[in-house]
């Protein structure tokens, strides 16, 4: 314990530097927050579906979830159930076991339906490639809106693609109208 202090006392205490504030970050935040209630009247729900990827998307997703991004203060926010979301996020190759499952998870997603498809693995099979446990990309299963690049893409590149979603597709009829099925 004496050398470690005498240690700290002698270098110093080493740490990272303190980031500065991104500013295109900032506003790129703040025009899809405002962008989002303008088009939905509401926050926006997101389902994420993983179709068999390595889970290196799944870490950057979550990462959009921390104090740094804060989803959740822009109005976006993940649902367990499809029939309560706007958007679905895939990520990885269709394995053979997750394809009936990605159909019905698109088809209960109530109109209009936005899907990004996250990373290589969910464009081009990536390091998969095409096997005998899945059937290819995403879009050979379910339309894709936008694509995401990356293995893994950084979360300002997901924060991005979903601002892209919301400016392609624009909801129909009332914005304030929910979009829960009743039963």
């Amino acid at each position: 314990m004496y050398k470690l202090l005498k240690q700290i006392v002698k270098n110093g205490i080493r740490s990272e530097p303190v980031l500065e504030s991104d500013t295109a970050l900032k506003i790129t935040c703040q025009k899809l927050g405002e962008n989002i209630l303008k088009q939905f009247g509401r926050s926006l729900a997101i389902r994420h579906i993983d179709t068999g990827s390595c889970n290196a998307c799944e870490l950057e997703i979550h990462a959009l979830n921390n104090p740094y991004y804060n989803l959740e203060g822009l109005g976006i926010h993940f649902v367990a159930s499809p029939r309560h979301a706007d958007m679905l996020l895939v990520t990885g190759p269709v394995s053979r076991h997750m394809e009936v499952a990605l159909r019905r998870t698109y088809e209960a997603i109530p109109d209009p339906k936005l899907v990004v498809s996250i990373g290589d693995c969910s464009f081009s099979e990536g390091l998969f490639k095409k096997n005998y446990a899945t059937i290819g990309s995403v879009s050979e299963v379910i339309p894709v809106d936008i694509f995401i690049p990356g293995c893994p893409p950084d979360p300002r590149r997901i924060m991005t693609a979903i601002f892209a979603a919301i400016q392609i597709k624009k909801p129909e009829g009332n914005p304030t109208d929910s979009n829960i099925n009743p039963l």
